[in-house]
C-alpha cells in the first residue's frame, strides 16, 4: 500500500498540479468546494465499512469461521448499496441547495457529475474491507489506482478540451472531476474479479461447518463497529463543510473583502491542502494495514504482539511524518512557488504552517486506527468534535480579523489536529491495555527531523545563492536548487536514524526486504 500511495501521488502531482495552474486561484476554490461536499457524503455511506469489516473478516477468520466471514461479505454490501443509492440520490437531487449552501451557486453540475460516485464508493469499500480482513491490501492498492488513472485519463483531458473552448473555470472544475465517477466504476468489476480468485484460492472442505450468525445480527454487527467511526468521521467532514463556508463568510463579511478576493483567497489556501494532505497520504496505508492485525492479536489474546504492532505502527508514523512536516515548513516557499504560477504572494507564508499541522493529522490517523482496532471507536466521537469546535472558533475569530485574514485558516488547522490528537494519546494511555510507550515511538524521530530540518533550510539558503547566480531566478532554477536540497536532506535523516539508532533491527524486519537492508546499514 505504501507503494501504491507512492504511484498515486505521482499520479495525482501530474494531475493536479497542471489543474490547479489551469483552473487558476478562483478555479481552485470551486473544485475544493465541490470535494468538500462529496467528502461529506461519501464518508457518511463509506467511512466505517473498511474498518468494520476488515475487524469482523479478521476475527472470524483468525477463530476458524469461514461461513461467518462469507455472511458478513454478503450483508455489508447489500446494507451498504442501499446506502450507496441513498447517498448518490441526495447528492444529485439537492446538488442546487448544496451549492447555495456553501455559498458557490456556479458548482452545481460539478456536484452532479460527482452523485454516481457515491454509490460506486460504497460497492468499492465492502470489497476493500473483506480483502483487508485477510491482510490483502492488493484489491485496494488497485482500485486507488484505478481512481487516481482516471482522473488523469479521463478528468484532465476534459479540463484541457473546455478550456481550450473558453469556458468559465467553475466548468472546468466539473469537467476535471469526471474522472472520480469513472475511476471507481471500473474499478468495481476488477475488485468482483479478485475476490472470486480469493475466495478460490482459499476454498477447502469443511469437516465441521460452522453455523453463521443470522442476517438482521449480522447487520448489526457491522453497523454497531461502522456507525461510530462513521459517525465520528462525519463529524469531522460536518465541521470541514461548515468551516468552508465558515471561512469565505468571515473573508467577505468579517475581514470585508470582495467576492471575487474571497474567492482567490481560499483558492491559494485550497492549493496548500493539496500539499498539506500528502504525508496522510503516506501514513493512511499503515493506519488501515494495522486494524486487522490488532483485531487478530486481541482475540487470540496475544496482548504483547498487539503492543508492539500499535509501537510500531506509531513509530512508523513518526518515521515518515515528521520529516515530512519539517521540510514542508521550512521548504514551503520554493515548493510552493515551483508548483504553482501566477498564485497569490501570501500561499508559502499558508504553507509552512499548514506543514507543521500534516504530523498531526498523520497522528490522529493512527491513533484512531489503533482505537478502532482495541474496540475503542467511540472514544474518537469525543476528540473529533473537540477539535472542530476549536477550529471553527478559532476561523472566527482570525480569518474575520482583516489583519489576518486567510493567515488564520491554517493556524486553526494547526489547533484542531493538535487537540485531536492530544486526546487520543490520553484515550490511548487511560483505556488500551495493550497501550504503546509513545516516548520511545515519537522522541528520536523528533530529533532526527528538527536536525534535517536546519541542515534543509541551510543548504537551501547556500545552493540557492549559488543556482541563483548561475542561472536566473526562474522556476527552473528554484525547481534544480529544490532538488538538491531534498536530496541533502533525504541523505542527512537516512544516516542520523541509522547513527541514532532511531530505526533497529526489529523495526527493518516490518519493512520488505528489511533484513538484508538492515545488515547492509549494519542496523542493530
Amino acid at each position: 500500500m505504501a507503494a501504491t500511495v507512492a504511484i498515486t501521488k505521482i499520479i495525482g502531482f501530474v494531475y493536479k498540479i497542471p489543474l490547479y495552474n489551469w483552473l487558476g486561484d478562483e478555479g481552485t476554490h470551486h473544485f475544493q468546494v465541490m470535494y468538500t461536499i462529496y467528502n461529506l457524503l461519501l464518508t457518511v455511506s463509506t467511512a466505517g465499512i473498511p474498518v468494520a469489516l476488515s475487524r469482523l473478516i479478521s476475527s472470524a477468520d483468525t477463530t476458524g469461521r469461514p461461513m461467518q466471514v462469507k455472511r458478513y461479505f454478503s450483508v455489508g454490501l447489500a446494507v451498504f448499496t442501499v446506502v450507496g443509492i441513498v447517498g448518490s440520490a441526495a447528492m444529485f437531487i439537492f446538488a442546487r441547495q448544496l451549492s447555495n449552501f456553501m455559498g458557490d451557486y456556479e458548482i452545481v453540475t460539478g456536484v452532479r457529475v460527482l452523485a454516481p460516485a457515491v454509490l460506486f464508493a460504497c460497492l468499492v469499500s465492502v470489497y476493500r474491507g473483506y480483502s483487508q480482513g485477510f491482510g490483502n491490501m492488493v484489491p485496494t492498492s488497485i482500485s486507488q489506482i484505478m481512481e487516481v488513472g482516471c482522473k488523469l485519463l479521463f478528468g484532465l483531458p476534459i479540463a484541457w478540451i473546455l478550456l481550450r473552448k473558453g469556458m468559465a473555470s467553475a466548468q472546468l472544475a466539473a469537467g476535471a472531476i469526471v474522472g472520480v465517477t469513472v475511476g471507481l466504476a471500473l474499478a468495481i468489476p476488477i475488485l468482483m474479479w479478485y475476490k472470486r480468485r480469493m475466495d478460490s484460492a482459499r476454498a477447502g472442505p469443511l469437516v465441521d461447518p460452522d453455523v453463521p450468525s443470522g442476517r438482521l445480527e449480522t447487520a448489526e454487527k457491522i453497523l454497531r463497529i461502522s456507525l461510530p467511526i462513521t459517525l465520528g468521521s462525519s463529524i469531522m467532514n460536518i465541521i470541514s463543510l461548515i468551516d468552508t463556508k465558515l471561512i469565505l463568510e468571515r473573508l467577505e463579511y468579517g475581514a470585508g473583502l470582495s467576492y471575487a478576493a474571497t474567492k482567490t483567497l481560499n483558492g491559494v489556501y485550497s492549493k496548500g491542502l493539496a500539499l498539506f494532505n500528502m504525508p496522510a497520504a503516506f501514513i493512511t496505508p499503515v493506519a488501515v494495514s494495522v486494524v486487522p492485525f490488532i483485531a487478530a492479536a486481541i482475540a487470540k489474546r496475544e496482548h504483547g504482539e498487539a503492543k508492539n504492532i500499535m509501537e510500531s505502527s506509531l513509530k512508523l508514523t513518526s518515521l515518515l511524518g515528521m520529516p515530512a512536516a519539517v521540510g514542508l515548513c521550512v521548504l514551503a516557499k520554493p515548493i510552493f512557488n515551483v508548483l504553482y504560477v501566477n498564485s497569490h504572494e501570501i500561499g508559502p507564508s499558508l504553507l509552512s504552517v499548514l506543514g507543521i499541522a500534516s504530523y498531526f493529522v498523520c497522528t490522529y490517523i493512527v491513533t484512531n486506527a489503533l482505537l478502532q482496532a482495541s474496540g475503542h471507536e467511540s472514544l474518537a466521537l469525543l476528540a473529533l468534535p473537540a477539535g472542530g469546535i476549536v477550529k471553527i472558533a478559532a476561523n472566527w475569530v482570525l480569518v474575520g480579523n482583516p489583519s489576518v485574514n486567510i493567515s488564520g485558516a491554517p493556524v486553526s488547522t494547526l489547533m484542531c489536529y493538535f487537540v485531536i490528537t492530544a486526546m487520543n494519546f490520553i484515550f490511548i494511555a487511560a483505556k488500551v491495555k495493550e497501550r504503546p510507550s509513545f516516548t520511545r515511538a515519537c522522541m528520536r524521530p523528533l530529533v532526527c527531523s528538527l536536525v534535517m530540518g536546519a541542515v534543509a533550510w541551510g543548504s537551501y539558503a547556500l545552493i540557492s545563492r549559488v543556482g541563483f547566480k548561475l542561472l536566473g531566478t526562474g522556476r527552473i532554477a528554484i525547481m534544480l536548487c529544490l532538488a538538491a536540497t531534498i536530496i541533502v536532506a533525504v541523505v542527512v535523516y537516512g544516516v542520523l536514524i541509522v547513527v541514532t539508532k532511531t530505526v533497529t533491527q526489529e523495526d527493518m524486519k516490518l519493512v520488505p526486504k528489511g533484513d538484508k537492508i538492515a545488515k547492509l546499514l549494519k542496523i542493530r
